[in-house]
Formats: structure tokens, sequence, C-alpha cells
């Protein structure tokens, strides 16, 4: 009988994260989920106490849904507050708030603790991948995935290649990828890539007939679900994703390639200031409480 220690070893990955929100937690349960360790890093102990009941309940609802490796023994979590315990990782996903100066932090530190050919993935919704070569020791060893949420669900992913990206990067990533079960495309680098630049500009804008009072959520949701196959809606897509992170990328966009879709409504803005960023906080454009 093979020993589980065994069969994990065998796949040659340590994964670490950095970050344990959202997209943090789905990695990480995704990545347990196919028999991966996982050393998840963020700065508070109370996020990271949230983070392992997250976790277990996004484990067993992949469970529960049939997506994760009946025949795999699940891999062990490690909670820290140390970048430092990232260093004997083969791989590092940055999954932190899309803000350039918190990803330049996170990237900048991790690079100059993990070895010459450690693998760097960002979790990056908008910020383009060149922009962050800049940040690290070693470029061509970046390349951003974009999961989707909630990951362990979604099979597909969104690769963006920097100019500066290796083969050897690519080989890597491919790896990592088909270990964590899921099918990708790649695409070249440009900010919001193709998922998030056309999807968050339909979001605003969605968001945007509610706030000029053309419909309600329920109704815009409605009308796209029914008329155009979508299987959420924008707004309640909204909700999941997070209106705060939201913001964050549209204003990564806007600054980025001067979309005047894509600055932030009115709507979206006081939602953030009020608190309501959707599913997590129990109140978005719905109420979840």
């Amino acid at each position: 009988m093979t020993d589980p220690k065994e069969h994990r070893s065998a796949q040659g990955h340590r994964l670490a994260l950095v970050g344990a929100g959202v997209m943090g937690t789905n990695i990480s349960a995704l990545a347990l989920g196919h028999g991966l360790d996982v050393t998840l890093v963020d700065v508070d102990d109370a996020i990271l106490a949230a983070a392992r009941t997250t976790i277990r309940q996004k484990l067993k609802h992949a469970q529960l849904m049939g997506v994760l490796p009946a025949d795999r023994p699940r891999g062990t979590l490690r909670t820290t507050t140390s970048l430092a315990d990232t260093a004997d990782a083969t791989t590092v996903i940055e999954a932190v708030v899309e803000v350039a100066e918190t990803k330049r932090k996170v990237l900048t530190e991790v690079s100059g603790l993990v070895a010459p050919g450690t693998l760097l993935i960002s979790n990056t919704s908008c910020i383009p991948v060149d922009e962050m070569a800049g940040w690290v020791v070693r470029g061509e060893e970046l390349v951003g995935v974009h999961f989707m949420n909630p990951s362990y669900l979604i099979e597909m992913v969104e690769v963006i290649r920097g100019t500066a990206t290796s083969e050897a990067t690519m080989d890597k990533v491919t790896a990592v990828l088909t270990a964590l079960g899921r099918k990708f495309l790649v695409i070249n680098d440009a900010p919001g890539f193709v998922i998030n630049r056309l999807l968050h500009p339909l979001i605003n804008r969605a968001a945007m007939l509610v706030q000029e009072g053309v419909a309600s959520a329920e109704t815009v949701d409605g009308l796209l679900e029914g008329c155009l196959g979508h299987s959420t809606g924008p707004l309640r897509t909204a909700d999941l994703i997070g209106i705060d992170n939201l913001v964050d990328s549209l204003r990564v966009l806007h600054e980025r390639t001067g979309d005047p879709e894509c600055d932030p409504c009115d709507l979206m803005l006081q939602k953030v200031r009020d608190g309501h960023h959707g599913r997590k906080t129990g109140h978005g454009f719905y109420d979840y409480r």
C-alpha cells in the first residue's frame, strides 16, 4: 500500500500560497483536494484561523460535488504569518488583493527568498505580468494564472505569458496545473487579459443600469441569464467575486487602458464604502444574511 507522504512527494510539488482571502482559500482547497501539501501565508493569525475553517468547508463542498479525485489522499495544510516559510516551495502563488503596491511588496520579498528555478505565479486579475516581472529578481520565472471562482469547481484557467516568461517556466506551470486537474489556455500579456477585460466592464455597466433606475439587479441578471445564457448574471457574479475586489480591478484597468467603461460607477463605490462587498459580507447587490 502506498504511503500518502510518498504519494505526495512523488508529485514533486511543494505549494506555497500568499493571501488567505477568497482566492487563496479556493486554490488551497483545490490543491489539498488533489494531494498537494500547501503552506498558506497571511499577515494575521485570526485571518488564517478563519481560512482553515473556510478551506474545510470548500473541501467538503468539492467532495459533495464530486470534483476531487476519490483515489488520492488529501494534502496537508500549514498556515503561517511568515513569508520566509515560502523559501522551500517549488511553486509560490501570490493571491493578494489587486492593488499594485501590495502585489509589488509580496512578489519582491518572495522572489528574494526562493531558490532560482522556483515557479512564481501571480493570480492577477488585471495587472499585467510584464509590469510585475520588473518587481521580481528573475522575471523569466514569473507567469500569470487567473484561476476562476470557485477554483475547485471551474476547470478552465487563463494562463498569461509575459514577454520575459521562459519556456522552462511554461513547462513548470503546465506540470502544476496538470497536477491540479485544471485545463488552461495561454494568452499574451495585456491589462485584464481576456476574461476580466470583457467581464469587468460588463459588471460595471450592469451596476450603472441599476444606479440609473433602468432595472433592478434581479431584472438585469434575469435578462442576461434568460436571453444570453449567463449562468448567474453579472451582478450575482459581482457578489461572488467581491465588489471591493472588482473596484480595485476596475481601477487598475481604467488607469492602464483609459477605457471609460472601466471607471467604477457610483453605486459600486457606495457599496464598498458601506461594507456591502457581496457574499463574503452577507450583502452586496443581493442580501445573503
